[in-house]
């Protein structure tokens, strides 16, 4: 189950990591989306600093499951309040990654609370 967290927390870590450089590069795609759901651009750095945190949280929790364990809530709260976003402008296309997301961050939880 262990190397199962590793895998599945590293995977998650770099997804983590490349959504995050996208919210400091700000590409086209990623601010339509933003005011799609009506979030300012103001926000961007804060939701990058976030999924750093996720991620790096996540990857620390390979040597202390506590933090590991936190890294995964922390990512499924961040992954639920994406789906709400999503949920609260009808965005309904969008949803989807952001639901699977926060099962993945979930999963991830589990598994390293059964390794501890």
């Amino acid at each position: 189950m262990f190397i199962a967290y590793v895998i599945v927390a590293a995977l998650l870590s770099a997804v983590l990591l490349s959504s995050a450089a996208a919210k400091f590069t700000r590409p086209k795609r990623l601010v339509a989306q933003m005011s799609t759901l009506a979030l300012p651009d103001s926000v961007l750095p804060f939701l990058g600093v976030a999924q750093i945190a996720g991620a790096v949280g996540l990857i620390a929790g390979s040597w202390w499951g506590p933090m590991g364990i936190a890294a995964a809530v922390g990512v499924t709260l961040y992954f639920v309040g994406a789906v709400a976003a999503h949920l609260r402008v009808k965005d309904f296309p969008g949803m989807p990654p952001a639901a699977a997301l926060a099962v993945v961050s979930v999963v991830v939880g589990l598994l390293r609370t059964a390794t501890l």
